[in-house]
């Protein structure tokens, strides 16, 4: 038989052999699929000790917290908690941080939105939303930890459309994803809820120098549900537009009684004014807040027909475009701000819901693409591409931006450019920089609702899938996968080298006045039944390591970390006392309880420090009420 030569495409094909051809094909399409599988791995590989390009911040859902993940790695690198105790950093345990918490141990986080300075990312805050409990917090990017929980907010029900924030981060705005009568607290018979139910969108203003957050003002909306939003930017600066659904104003079975009308309607608000309109005394006060009437108050919202049971509303880079996907149609509208603003202007209005007017929709709507099935949100690459997530279709849709030709115009089936399947039922995404006048690109991130065992077995809880595309190139590329706890929904992508986090709390920036920096200074004070120690921590003891007091004492305990080398954290957990606080290098934490039952329980640090670990420990000694103490040293 004919020798065949070994080439470095595999096999070379030879003789008229069928079975040879065959063998030849398959052998040749295995390769061609493993270099792209290899293509793919190169493409989001990041060696040991290598670092990331991008932090990745997803929203935990119901977890209540913030993920933090690399780009392109996909690895999941740390947990931000913020609305939820979490004993892994102490969160919810020492007193400051129960403080923010508050009376609630969960919060349901949907959408991240980084701090912004002329439409581009600050690096300074990341702002997260509670839709459960009516609450906005604050994470410092400096180090990573949330500053300040806001809420819950007056007069709103479910603060889903948020955080989303306006250029120069002056404000985040809020909506209800429910309505309820007003002021809350009062009761009305659902049957009545198109006249007794409201919605509520929600200034939040924020401190340009500390990020302080406090309820600006509000604007009473008709009772739709509204559910997602986006800031303006360019020729859109001033406005935040915001979509709805449910503007048959259903109270029950909404499934089916939201879903009658052909079209829903979203919201364009002129947030600057609306701002006048408070300073010139048009607001009313409810709860404590000041309250515009958009129908008394004419200018600062309209109204416009959107695609049906919209999710996403998205203004593009430069300010010109806005979108609205529809769940229930296959399209997205695309809106020209410039033709909005001028039918604003000229009042060209087709109606009007309740004193609010709506802009004629065919006068301003430049087109309305379609990009497949159950298209829920929209972010751009900054290259005059969009990419929608299609839920029922399980892909996205890569198309172009206006400017359209006359013949994408005739059919715009044409400007959509590719499709990527992604796994499954995906919900939001992200592209890299999307909500900035400036994106990055290169990277859009899916997150996809369901797995569908594309992992191993875990039993009925399965995580969720989020994959890595690469859309650098005219055709998008599936370059990797990882796995969430439940449940993301949206998230943001900030260049690693735009910020740079502290790792250690520098010794003069410590100013809690109960912190305390030598061994010698620990001590134990009692003060009638109340007992407060000032405790050193350091490599590899507490000092003091042991604390004394009574049943129904109060006991305050003061841990400093002295430590000024990065990742040397302790923590202090107490046994049997439900107390697990950790204090970063250069930090003072307190935890505070009433000794309950007598006897002598140890503390250890919780978190590994040092090859002398196990022997950081002590002693609390609780003794019966009244029983004689021992000196306290």
């Amino acid at each position: 038989m004919k020798h065949i030569p070994r080439t470095l495409g595999g096999l070379a094909c030879a003789g008229a052999l069928g079975l040879a051809l065959g063998g030849c094909g398959k052998q040749a399409g295995e390769q061609a699929g493993n270099e792209v599988a290899a293509d793919a791995a190169q493409a989001s590989y990041v060696a040991p000790g290598e670092k990331d390009d991008y932090y990745l911040f997803y929203s935990g859902g119901h977890s209540g917290q913030v993920y933090v993940a690399g780009i392109p790695s996909m690895r999941h690198i740390s947990t931000i908690p913020v609305f939820a105790p979490y004993p892994g950093t102490g969160y919810g345990f020492d007193e400051e941080s129960k403080a923010m918490l508050g009376d609630f141990t969960w919060g349901d986080v949907h959408h991240p939105a980084l701090s912004q300075t002329g439409s581009k990312y600050d690096g300074r805050w990341l702002f997260v939303n509670d839709n459960a409990n009516n609450r906005v917090a604050r994470v410092d990017l400096r180090d990573f930890k949330t500053k300040q929980i806001l809420g819950p907010i007056p007069n709103a029900s479910g603060s889903h459309a948020s955080s989303f924030v306006t250029e120069n981060t002056e404000y985040l705005f809020v909506s209800t994803r429910f309505s309820t009568p007003l002021p809350k607290g009062r009761v009305a018979d659902l049957e009545k809820y198109a006249d007794e139910f409201n919605g509520m969108v929600t200034a939040v203003e924020v401190d340009p120098e500390s990020g302080e957050m406090k309820v600006g003002f509000q604007i009473l909306m008709p009772p739709f549900d509204f559910d997602l939003a986006s800031t303006g930017k360019g020729p859109s600066s001033g406005y935040v537009f915001f979509t709805s659904y449910n503007t048959e104003m259903a109270h029950d079975t909404l499934e089916v009684n939201a879903s009658q009308a052909d079209r829903d309607l979203g919201a364009i608000i002129n947030w600057k004014a609306a701002a006048q309109a408070v300073r010139d005394g048009k607001a009313t006060e409810m709860e404590g807040v000041p309250v515009l009437d958009p129908a008394k108050v004419p200018g600062i919202v309209h109204l416009i027909g959107i695609a049906k049971s919209p999710h996403g509303m998205d203004v593009d880079p430069s300010g010109k475009w806005v979108v609205a996907g529809g769940k229930l149609q296959p399209t997205t509208t695309v809106i020209n701000v410039e033709k909005l603003l001028g039918a604003i202007e000229g009042e060209d209005y087709e109606g009007d819901f309740r004193g609010i007017p709506i802009v004629s929709h065919d006068s301003v709507v430049e087109g309305e693409v379609p990009v497949g099935l159950g298209p829920l949100h929209t972010q751009y690459d900054g290259r005059g591409n969009a990419y929608t997530s299609l839920f029922i279709d399980s892909a996205v849709a890569k198309w172009k931006l206006p400017p359209w030709t006359d013949e994408e115009k005739a059919d715009l089936s044409k400007v959509v450019v590719d499709k990527i399947t992604v796994h499954y039922s995906i919900g939001h995404l992200v592209v890299a920089g999307s909500d900035t006048n400036a994106p990055y690109g290169k990277w859009l991130v899916a997150m996809n609702k369901l797995s569908k065992g594309r992992h191993i077995s875990v039993g009925p809880s399965q995580p969720e899938s989020s994959q890595l595309i690469d859309i650098s190139g005219e055709k998008m590329k599936m370059v990797a996968e990882a796995y969430t706890e439940p449940e993301p929904h949206f998230a943001q992508i900030l260049k690693v080298d735009e910020i740079k986090p502290i790792e250690v709390y520098p010794k003069a920036e410590n100013t809690n006045p109960n912190a305390v920096w030598d061994l010698a200074d620990g001590k134990v004070e009692r003060e009638g039944n109340h007992v407060t120690a000032k405790i050193v921590a350091v490599r590899s003891r507490f000092g003091p390591d042991k604390v004394e007091a009574r049943v129904g004492d109060t006991v305050t305990l003061h841990v400093t970390n002295i430590e000024q080398t990065p990742d040397m954290i302790h923590g202090f957990g107490i046994n049997d006392h439900n107390i697990n606080i950790v204090v970063d290098p250069g930090e003072t934490k307190s935890v505070e309880f009433v000794a309950q039952k007598p006897g002598i329980y140890p503390f250890y640090c919780t978190n590994f420090c040092s090859a002398l670990h196990q022997e950081m420990q002590g002693y609390l000694v609780i003794r019966e009420a009244g029983e004689t103490q021992a000196p306290v040293q």
